[in-house]
């Protein structure tokens, strides 16, 4: 069983910094295989922001995944956002924008979703689904197969601020043909867990599509501050999503939902009794002290 540490939208240049030091404490605590970073890490994609990322980063447990945010990419300067919108991400962050994690039970590909060309929507291109769908098509499926991306390829209920990203549907029918079993992202500032049969008919196939909300961003959107910590093994994956306690100082265990697969299809179930959810609610609940960031 592995566990992943799934944060997103961290928005450094507007953070409630009182979170930062416990929500690191609790990380580590949680041990987790990887941490992924769905995207948004800083506000405004200025250098500043970028350093305070790489010091929030650096805190954090290795390994680690990332991929940017439509806001890593300039808005104001525009040369630099039509020339190179990624220039500060790469330097600060990470040079790889297909970053790639393997271990003996699962294998995480990671897409760059930011365009240039536009404000807040993402996408992804016909090159980018053939390296990820022969990347996860090469390993066995005995692997659980994992795509983190920014924009969401499903959205949580509710009212819709934001748009799928685009090419979704092609790229949903190339990940049925490799297999993909779960996809990870963020955007929304909200947290949801589904399965993509809601939203896509591919008969036979669907994967398990999360979403994390803004883990240290003050720009919520009626959620309180919260991370995903995933539990995965072959056929099973329990999704626990943690939030932000002001009172308490620390992050407590909002929500738990377990899905299993059968075939190639996954399904939600209520036993939440074994395997992947064992230990998350002490972890959840430890009280690191307060601490003041630089």
């Amino acid at each position: 069983m592995r566990t992943i540490i799934h944060l997103s939208d961290l928005h450094f240049g507007r953070i409630d910094a009182a979170i930062i030091a416990p929500l690191i404490a609790q990380v580590h605590e949680l041990k987790p295989d990887l941490v992924v970073v769905s995207g948004d890490l800083t506000q405004r994609a200025r250098s500043a922001q970028f350093k305070q990322a790489r010091r929030f980063l650096d805190a954090l447990p290795q390994p680690q995944l990332v991929v940017p945010g439509n806001h890593d990419v300039p808005l104001f300067n525009i040369a630099a956002r039509l020339l190179q919108p990624l220039r500060k991400y790469r330097r600060h962050i990470e040079a790889d924008l297909h970053p790639v994690f393997m271990d003996e039970e699962m294998v995480v590909v990671g897409i760059n979703t930011a365009r240039s060309l536009t404000i807040k929507d993402g996408r992804v291109n016909d090159r980018q689904i053939e390296i990820t769908r022969r990347q996860l098509a090469a390993v066995g499926d005995h692997m659980v197969k994992i795509i983190v991306t920014h924009h969401p390829f499903d959205l949580p209920p509710g009212p819709q601020h934001h748009s799928l990203v685009g090419k979704a549907a092609p790229a949903m029918r190339a990940f049925a043909l490799c297999g993909a079993d779960l996809l990870l992202a963020g955007h929304a500032h909200t947290s949801s867990a589904v399965s993509s049969a809601g939203r896509y008919n591919i008969p036979g196939y669907s994967a398990l599509v999360v979403q994390a909300g803004t883990a240290t961003s003050t720009r919520g959107r009626g959620e309180a501050n919260s991370f995903n910590v995933l539990r995965i093994e072959a056929h099973r994956i329990a999704v626990h999503r943690l939030g932000w306690e002001p009172g308490e100082n620390s992050f407590s265990l909002a929500a738990s939902q377990s899905f299993v697969q059968r075939g190639s299809e996954w399904f939600e179930t209520d036993d939440l009794s074994d395997g992947p959810s064992d230990g998350i609610s002490a972890s959840a609940t430890h009280r690191p002290a307060r601490t003041a960031t630089g």
